[in-house]
């Protein structure tokens, strides 16, 4: 059965691809999923106006994730922990302390999103990535200091 493909599905091919799959593949599980249409003529000109529309979609959002990486390139955190001797923390500061500190500023991070190259064990000034969107990344300075 002939099937063009609505969304990238890494098995099979990309968005607008026109690809011969089993009959009980196509029927059980990439239709009902919505990952492909029947390869019919109405199908294809349904397949090119969502073609349209998430390439609009995509824009669109790009556009807001840079928009919200300039705002959080100005963001900088102050994280209070309890020190032991020399200054070292106890345990270690976390993505989930940092996304918890941005939503108090009235940023809403995800956690998986927050990239801490090196684990924060002492006082001091770091810089931790944010993936905002995948190509668009933001740098927050996170203050550690004494509780």
């Amino acid at each position: 059965m002939k099937v063009i493909l609505r969304q990238n599905y890494e098995p099979l091919g990309q968005v607008g691809e026109v690809v011969d799959v089993k009959d009980g593949y196509a029927h059980n599980f990439l239709l009902p999923r919505k990952i492909a249409y029947i390869a019919l003529d109405g199908n294809l000109r349904a397949l090119e106006d969502e073609k349209k529309a998430v390439i609009k979609k995509a824009k669109h959002e790009l556009q807001a994730a840079e928009n919200l990486a300039t705002e959080l390139e100005k963001v900088s955190i102050t994280i209070p922990v309890q020190v032991g001797e020399e200054d070292k923390i106890f345990g270690t500061v976390t993505s989930q302390m940092i996304a918890d500190n941005l939503k108090e500023k009235g940023y809403e991070i995800d956690k998986r999103k927050i990239e801490i190259e090196e684990s924060i064990k002492t006082l001091g000034i770091y810089s931790v990535n944010i993936k905002v969107h995948p190509s668009v990344g933001a740098k927050v300075k996170v203050w550690v200091v004494r509780e």
